[in-house]
């Protein structure tokens, strides 16, 4: 198999978290440049469908894209560490908290960083108000991983999850446009060092 990754960008940096995780070193990893568009040449796009990173091919050249998406299919692949839930029960609260993440704070800090940054100008038209809405939006919903976070040591689970993944690499690509994370939220503050503590970040 091969992941087609791109280094810069937070969705594949999701792949390559979850990767590290398992340990999974039998797939090649192909970098891909976004800002040389490789990601939207006709040989890419004849694979992928859409200009869209990262993408994993399977030995029978099936083609995957969407982060979450790779990530299900890896942990059936490769089900230990579990991260996407045993039981019923657990893989929906799992999902409930996956989705939270990437709605709530992931994607409005990535759409905040994409369009307000200068070295994004290159590959999106600025949108500083948008931005800055997103941004807000972000930050405030920070609150509720902080509540969560007050009843639990992760997530959604009694261990590391896609969850905790989605969110982290979220609230970490903020950093770009110098968005922190206010200190009064103790409890997020501490899973924050938690999850930069584990080898798996410097994926």
């Amino acid at each position: 198999m091969k992941l087609y990754d791109a280094p810069i960008a937070p969705n594949p940096r999701r792949v390559r978290w979850l990767m590290a995780e398992k340990g999974i070193t039998d797939i090649e990893v192909v970098p891909v440049s976004i800002p040389d568009g490789e990601h939207k040449q006709p040989s890419y796009l004849a694979k992928a469908g859409l200009p869209n990173l990262p993408m994993l091919e399977m030995d029978d050249g099936t083609t995957v894209t969407e982060s979450i998406a790779i990530c299900r299919y890896l942990e059936s692949r490769y089900p230990e560490p579990n991260l996407f839930g045993r039981m019923p029960e657990e893989v929906a609260v799992i999902e409930m908290w996956t989705r939270r993440a990437e709605m709530l704070v992931a994607t409005p800090f990535m759409l905040g960083v994409r369009l307000s940054h200068p070295g994004f100008a290159a590959l999106e038209t600025p949108a500083p108000e948008v931005a800055e809405w997103n941004q807000q939006g972000a930050m405030r919903a920070l609150k509720v991983l902080d509540r969560r976070l007050g009843e639990s040591e992760w997530l959604a689970a009694d261990r590391l999850t896609i969850a905790d993944i989605v969110a982290f690499i979220g609230i970490d690509f903020a950093r770009i446009v110098r968005l922190k994370p206010p200190e009064d939220l103790v409890n997020l503050g501490r899973w924050l060092t938690a999850m930069r503590e584990r080898p798996a970040a410097k994926a």
